[in-house]
């Protein structure tokens, strides 16, 4: 048998792991003439695996619905705001930089529903609990100003609202609130 150079060990030492790290060993065996029934078979699988677990999400409609309604509650009473949602991860579905909104507004209106949902509480509430724990306010990505809303599915944080740009949080919140309150029409 022939010895193998240092470098073609390394190299097949890397592409064996990259392999395995993917968890492409399975999808490459797989017969090529007939990938619907391999996809059917890991679907099958996955679905049958007592290790997963199922979550709710918000659509990106509702999510458009949603921020729409925060920004024309805002228009209503000729506020400029920015509003951003947010997915139970936390993850930016949705930012609307109303017009006029101040170039701050966006990145504060996410912050905002990121916080709101990682608490699945009102931002305004959140701010009192910084009496106790001033240190939550480190924690990056986060915003304790009122503003964020949570939106909840049987209780459980499906996704935040954030709302930045008026002259005050209680109107940011309201707003927030208008957005979380179109969700249920």
């Amino acid at each position: 048998m022939k010895k193998m150079s240092l470098r073609t060990r390394v190299l097949t030492g890397a592409v064996a792991a990259a392999a395995l790290g993917a968890g492409t060993f399975g999808a490459m065996s797989a017969n090529a003439s007939t990938p619907a029934a391999a996809s059917a078979a890991a679907v099958k699988a996955d679905a049958s695996d007592r290790n997963l677990q199922q979550s709710t999400h918000l659509t990106v409609a509702a999510a458009t619905k949603a921020a729409q309604a925060a920004l024309d509650a805002a228009k209503k009473e000729n506020q400029r705001i920015s509003v951003a949602v947010v997915d139970r991860n936390g993850n930016t579905l949705v930012t609307l930089r109303g017009d006029g909104a101040g170039p701050q507004s966006p990145e504060s209106a996410v912050k905002k529903a990121y916080t709101a949902v990682s608490w699945n509480a009102p931002t305004s509430e959140l701010v009192k609990r910084l009496e106790q724990a001033p240190n939550l306010k480190d924690i990056p990505g986060t915003l304790f100003l009122a503003g964020g809303s949570p939106v909840q599915a049987k209780g459980a944080p499906v996704a935040g609202i954030g709302v930045a740009g008026a002259p005050s949080g209680d109107l940011d919140e309201k707003f927030a609130a208008a957005g979380v309150a179109a969700l249920g029409r």
